[in-house]
């Protein structure tokens, strides 16, 4: 038997509060631009509302005018989600801790995560969001994926306990020079 082979993620759904207070937070917090709305076709008490995270591909909302904003945090025991984090420029992740406080929003953070920084502060129903930035570019022809798992497999290898700047460094360096030996046809 095949497995299915997941081609990225669709679409993300969480249940958020009220339509004016998801809309102001996926919106006016997060940046992200309010796709369309209709009704949530599986509960006739609901609307579901929907936003571009940037990608292209969608966040959607459930939203309830009964539901009021409440961000004690939401139980992280097992299969619960702990958070979902969005990929954020530098720039913005620099402004972000400023523009959180401006909004009344406590953020934690930032965090050194050894290959990104993070930023972490809930949503208007207590899900952790994390806003993430990487700390390298992958060269051309490479994604973040490719040289994260060979800097997996340097710090292996090296014994260090998580992913360094070094790790990084050489898996990037490791990675081009495959690519140049792979394109290097000689002469012809």
């Amino acid at each position: 038997m095949q497995p299915i082979q997941s081609q990225g993620v669709h679409h993300i759904t969480i249940s958020g509060a009220d339509r004016a207070t998801s809309i102001d937070f996926w919106r006016g917090v997060l940046g992200m631009p309010f796709v369309f709305e209709q009704p949530n076709l599986d509960n006739p008490n609901e609307n579901h509302l929907y936003f571009d995270p940037g990608d292209g591909r969608l966040i959607t909302i459930f939203t309830d005018e009964t539901r009021q904003p409440d961000t004690h945090k939401l139980p992280q025991t097992t299969g619960h989600v702990h958070h979902i984090a969005f990929h954020v420029s530098r720039s913005s992740f620099t402004a972000a801790q400023a523009n959180l406080k401006a909004r009344g929003i406590t953020a934690f953070g930032p965090k050194d995560r050894g290959f990104m920084d993070s930023l972490y502060f809930r949503d208007p129903l207590g899900l952790l969001i994390e806003l993430a930035t990487w700390r390298f570019e992958p060269p051309a022809g490479f994604t973040h994926t490719d040289v994260l798992a060979r800097a997996h497999r340097l710090r292996v290898a090296s014994g260090d306990h998580n992913i360094t700047d070094t790790n990084l460094a050489a898996a990037i360096t490791a990675l081009i020079a495959e690519a140049n030996t792979n394109n290097d046809l000689g002469p012809s």
